[in-house]
């Protein structure tokens, strides 16, 4: 039995232009109704301060297009830099994300690219992100961890014991991540479902570089139904096809 499903489409526009402008002229020309900002006029979206998150918010109004999550930066640091200015940004970024009414920030578990243990620093993940979302959450804002090459969140166990033990943190899917890990993607969609709140359309062959979605062995067309029968509606177009 077929069934239609009506999916939001969202973009990273950002590789698209450099502009707002820009951005929604190709949201507009291939019939996107969303955004998830990142690279914008003034900067990363994390860097906006709540002024300029109302101006930007008034053009996107002006131009019917909405807001699916705020794609910061958040969580990219090394596990052991400073946390403490990097939580006091969050905490305007949640403000950027009522202004722009969305209620998802997509944000990392931390790099680990210095030959830091991750077993030692685990706890230290962990208390990291519960900061910020519980932050957030109080301010009815959700946190979705992205799986990224390179951080704590890398391949689907750990990203599992993240869940656990941050009950209220979410998760973006993003296949092409999981396949530069090593990470069988299906493996990956069965261990980490449950916590699943939307999903990146990225795709990768098996050497891990980046191809068109459907082109790759990102098992879209296997996990993107069973996605559509839990609920999920929203997808964030991120194809990574040029530099930008």
């Amino acid at each position: 039995i077929k069934m239609a499903v009506t999916f939001y489409l969202s973009a990273f526009a950002d590789e698209a232009g450099g502009g707002i402008k820009e951005q929604i002229a190709a949201l507009k020309a291939h019939g996107m109704t969303h955004i998830e900002p990142r690279g914008l006029d003034e900067g990363n979206i994390s860097l906006y301060t709540v002024e300029q998150a109302k101006e930007l918010k008034k053009i996107l109004d002006d131009n019917g297009i909405g807001v699916s999550a705020i794609g910061s930066h958040y969580g990219k640091i090394e596990i052991t830099d400073d946390f403490a200015p990097h939580f006091e940004a969050f905490k305007q970024t949640v403000e950027v994300a009522k202004v722009l009414e969305t209620k998802y920030i997509r944000m990392f578990s931390f790099f680990f690219t210095k030959g830091q243990s991750i077993e030692e620093y685990k706890d230290e993940v962990y208390r990291r992100l519960t900061a910020m979302v519980d932050y957030a959450c109080e301010h009815d804002v959700l946190c979705c961890h992205e799986n990224e090459k390179g951080i704590y969140g890398d391949i689907a166990e750990r990203c599992v014991k993240l869940h656990q033990a941050v009950p209220r943190l979410k998760a973006v899917f993003d296949p092409a991540n999981f396949i530069q890990c090593g990470q069988d993607v299906m493996e990956a969609w069965n261990m980490l479902s449950p916590y699943v709140e939307y999903c990146h359309i990225k795709d990768a062959a098996p050497d891990g570089h980046i191809v068109p979605p459907g082109d790759g062995i990102g098992a879209l067309r296997e996990y993107l139904p069973l996605y559509a029968a839990q609920g999920g509606v929203v997808l964030t177009l991120e194809p990574h096809l040029a530099e930008f």
